[in-house]
């Protein structure tokens, strides 16, 4: 009689550690099936973010080139500017000077 309440009991708890997995199982299945989907989601997205940064990248780095490209022509035209005012600063002075002496 003890043996049999004994076993009953076992029986019992296999049961309802068995009925436990079950339900385990089914919900761990959805919960796994919706976090892959998911993420296979986000992976889409990712990929596509990943992509229009890197054409942004580029872009930028033409962009950037070309402006280098402007500020040292910008710096040349000025160095050119520049020596041309002080040639012609230099004809002034002298030009300025004779006059003066001549007047004088």
């Amino acid at each position: 009689q003890q043996m049999q309440e004994k076993v009953t009991a076992e029986g019992k708890k296999e049961k309802e550690l068995y009925e436990r997995f079950q339900c385990y199982c089914k919900t761990g299945t959805n919960d796994l099936t919706m976090s892959i989907s998911t993420a296979e989601s986000r992976i889409t997205q990712d990929t596509s973010s990943l992509e229009e940064a890197q054409a942004l990248k580029a872009q930028l780095e033409q962009e950037l080139e070309g402006h280098k490209a402007d500020r040292a022509e910008a710096k040349d035209a000025l160095a050119k500017a520049t020596a041309m005012r002080e040639k012609e600063a230099a004809v002034y002075a002298k030009d300025s000077s004779d006059h003066k002496t001549n007047i004088a």
